[in-house]
């Protein structure tokens, strides 16, 4: 069983799965929902400081070196046109849109993009952390209801 949960560990830090593959996994593997929610969020947050305090500065580090110039540049450019449109548009409401950002699971969202968005930003640290943890938390409970099939049994019962 500690397998599994090293499984899921390690799925739930994997860029663009997260915990949003994670969970679902952990249920295919039939293991308890809660432990596997509690595992799941800490493997998501365990790069996010990581990735605030280094990923801005490898890419403005690699955006003149000639393998990784490229990719790197065009993270930083759409990357910082995309926060400052966002950040235009929210104004003070950055913390709430980083939130949902990260919480609502959709294709291209989670921490690792919320918490590089925050940080070519220059949002706080502590902020960032805050608002990405929170959003992960609501994406790990609407995983949790879809992976537990309340969502089936919501629009069963209400007859849409």
């Amino acid at each position: 069983m500690f397998t599994k949960y090293l499984w899921i560990f390690f799925i739930s830090m994997v860029p663009l799965i997260e915990l949003r593959g994670a969970i679902p996994v952990s249920q295919a593997m039939q293991l308890p929902i809660i432990p596997s929610y509690i595992v799941c969020i800490v493997g998501n947050m365990l790069p996010v400081p990581i990735i605030y305090l280094f990923a801005r500065k490898f890419l403005e580090w690699g955006q003149n070196k000639k393998y990784i110039g490229g990719i790197c540049r065009f993270f930083l450019v759409k990357g910082t046109a995309a926060g400052e449109k966002m950040q235009s548009k929210v104004g003070r409401g950055l913390f709430i849109a980083l939130l949902l950002f990260v919480g609502i699971p959709l294709p291209g969202t989670g921490a690792w993009t919320g918490t590089l968005a925050a940080s070519l930003l220059d949002m706080k640290f502590r902020d960032t952390v805050i608002a990405v943890m929170l959003g992960v938390l609501l994406a790990g409970l609407i995983m949790m209801a879809g992976s537990l099939g309340l969502f089936t049994a919501i629009f069963a019962a209400t007859g849409k």
